[in-house]
């Protein structure tokens, strides 16, 4: 069985690749792309989990798990690189207000607000794209499972 925060982290995943469908690519941990696909990208970072709040009767680590996420998009046919963008920032809210635990895996979601820019890749379309992260808080009796 894997750890609470391996969990989390899947879970975080899967709600992402829920929410925005089958033409996002959704990845955890990897090097940014070169090319963007026409749904977007989106790469997971396993973030930090801090320090825990411990409770010693029973024992138990709380943390509040900051993951990082970052998307990137570029305009269709039908809308700009901002409306697609937009489009991605508002399905995973919404998939995180409409389940704040995650199935059941965490106390609490919390979304931060994007920072959005602008990259040029050599030889293609500006892309837009940005960074956020989601706060995860979540408990285990062990910080190593």
């Amino acid at each position: 069985m894997s750890s609470k925060r391996e969990q989390v982290l899947e879970g975080v995943k899967a709600m992402f690749i829920a929410a925005l469908g089958s033409g996002a690519d959704v990845a955890r941990n990897r090097d940014a792309p070169q090319r963007v696909g026409p749904g977007g990208n989106v790469i997971i970072r396993d973030g930090d989990p801090g320090e825990p709040d411990v409770q010693l009767s029973p024992l138990s680590y709380t943390y509040a798990h900051r993951i990082v996420f970052e998307l990137a998009a570029y305009e269709s046919t039908l809308k700009t690189r901002e409306e697609v963008l937009d489009d991605m920032l508002g399905a995973i809210g919404a998939a995180v207000a409409a389940d704040r635990t995650l199935g059941g895996l965490c106390e609490w979601l919390e979304p931060e607000a994007p920072s959005p820019d602008d990259a040029d890749p050599m030889g293609s379309a500006a892309i837009r794209w940005t960074s956020a992260g989601l706060i995860a808080v979540y408990s285990t009796p062990n910080p190593l499972t």
